[in-house]
């Protein structure tokens, strides 16, 4: 066993506990937005491929705001190893201020110019005009979970996972309810398809919204501080911005590139099979990679925590590579439970739950093959750039690693295949998934050169 993975007693057992809950708050979601998708689905193949188009820009804006957190978290796990709270509320205010910006904005234009968004996805007339209802009302539901992910994303860096476990199990509970209500026209509600999907998302955003500010109202762990959650000041929002912006910028480019590459699959000839296949497998990446958000998570909070305790740089490294190889190690159970799973569950089972046959349930079954042998790279990849580099703050690196494989390589060849060349479909789900092929070899080259660790024991995001 090497070195490293040798680790005092009780650690591996603190890892775990910190990331179970986020692994649980994850597996919740996923498995309720499972639900959404399989609700939606029964509608028919158009709408589930009309909702997966509205879904881009709607996951750009989700990403841009899991950005916000993940700066959040690089300054909050360090604070808290200080025990300052009046930063932790200053930083929280800055976070607060820059998500409702971004959210109000990028609502505005969903609301007010969704049949150009859509048009931007896709060139399909059908798909536009079914998810525009769907855009306009999702995008104005996170406006509120900008706010109350800022609150969420403090109590986990403050080692307190469960509480946004709790929060979202109550949301998406909610979600699925309604939608169950609002799609099928259930309980004497009238039967308003995906326009009730989208509904049902806005009402639970806003009722998630209601229980964080209860909870914050009342708690003592780590009070709000109004005067300075509301007036961080010049000096936190420089912070913020030199520890957060490259975060911030970098999930808004993959979250760019990964819309681009929807709009991809829904201006090729075979579009509405594209964007169906799509659909399913989103979710099975959800699901398979909750384990390895978790870690990520984990190793965010217990990297930040000890830097902000002034540990040492030999300290950093082996705790770094002690995570990385459990994440790896992660990815290869997921992967080999995907093996297994593909033949006995998905293709008897699970792809005729949404109607796939003939060239859409092809197209699944490739991008599934294809993404199990990209499984343990990417378990390694998440922990590595949204765990090990941002919680030290050696952010511009992991802006590197995780962008210029995707719109170098991926972006790229996939235009090339499905657009240009009219490649054959396997072609076109090799050329999606290569970043991932590129991104291991960067990291483990950053990992090994140890000027990571100059960057991020130089005194931290929080000295």
């Amino acid at each position: 066993m090497p070195s490293f993975l040798r680790r005092e007693r009780g650690f591996y057992k603190r890892m775990w506990l910190l990331a179970l809950p986020l692994i649980l708050q994850n597996l919740i979601t996923t498995s309720l937005g499972f639900v959404d998708t399989f609700m939606v689905g029964l509608l028919g193949q158009n709408e589930l491929s009309a909702v997966t188009a509205a879904n881009s820009p709607i996951f750009l804006l989700q990403v841009i705001i899991f950005g916000l957190m993940s700066g959040l978290t690089v300054l909050v796990s360090q604070y808290w190893g200080k025990g300052d709270i009046d930063a932790i509320n200053r930083s929280m205010g800055v976070a607060m201020y820059a998500g409702l910006g971004i959210a109000l904005a990028m609502a505005a234009a969903m609301f007010f110019l969704p049949r150009q968004v859509m048009g931007l996805v896709t060139n399909n007339a059908l798909l536009i005009e079914l998810g525009m209802p769907y855009l306009r009302i999702v995008g104005v539901s996170y406006v509120f979970n900008a706010v109350s992910s800022v609150y969420v994303s403090m109590q986990r860096s403050t080692e307190r996972p469960v509480f946004g476990l709790a929060v979202f199990a109550a949301s998406m509970l909610l979600n699925t309810f309604l939608n169950y209500v609002l799609i099928f026209g259930k309980l004497g509600a009238p039967a308003l398809g995906v326009t009730g999907a989208a509904i049902a998302t806005l009402t639970s955003r806003i009722v998630e919204f209601a229980i964080v500010a209860a909870a914050a109202a009342v708690t003592h762990r780590v009070p709000l501080r109004p005067k300075a959650l509301l007036r961080p000041g010049r000096a936190m929002t420089a912070s913020f911005l030199k520890y957060a912006s490259p975060v911030i910028v970098n999930e808004s480019f993959w979250g760019l590139g990964t819309t681009v590459m929807t709009a991809i699959m829904g201006h090729m000839a075979i579009s509405a099979d594209m964007l169906a296949a799509y659909a399913i497998m989103g979710n099975i990446d959800k699901f398979s990679t909750v384990t390895c958000f978790g870690v990520a998570g984990a190793t965010a909070v217990i990297v930040g925590k000890r830097i902000g305790e002034g540990a040492g740089k030999d300290e950093v490294y082996s705790l770094g590579c002690c995570l990385l190889t459990v994440s790896l190690g992660v990815g290869i159970v997921v992967a080999a439970a995907l093996a297994v799973v593909l033949p006995t569950v998905f293709i008897p089972y699970l792809y005729p739950l949404f109607h796939l046959d003939g060239l859409a349930l092809q197209i699944a079954v490739t991008m599934c093959v294809v993404y199990i042998c990209m499984m343990p790279m990417k378990a390694f990849d998440i922990t590595n750039i949204t765990g090990l580099l941002r919680a030290g703050g050696d952010a511009r690196m992991a802006f590197v690693i995780d962008l210029a494989p995707l719109w170098v390589v991926a972006v790229p060849l996939t235009t090339l295949a499905a657009l240009v060349l009219d490649a054959p479909v396997t072609i076109v789900c090799l050329c999606i998934q290569t970043e991932n092929v590129c991104k291991m070899p960067l990291g483990v080259l950053r990992l090994r050169s140890r000027k990571w660790i100059n960057d991020i024991t130089r005194g931290g995001a929080a000295a």
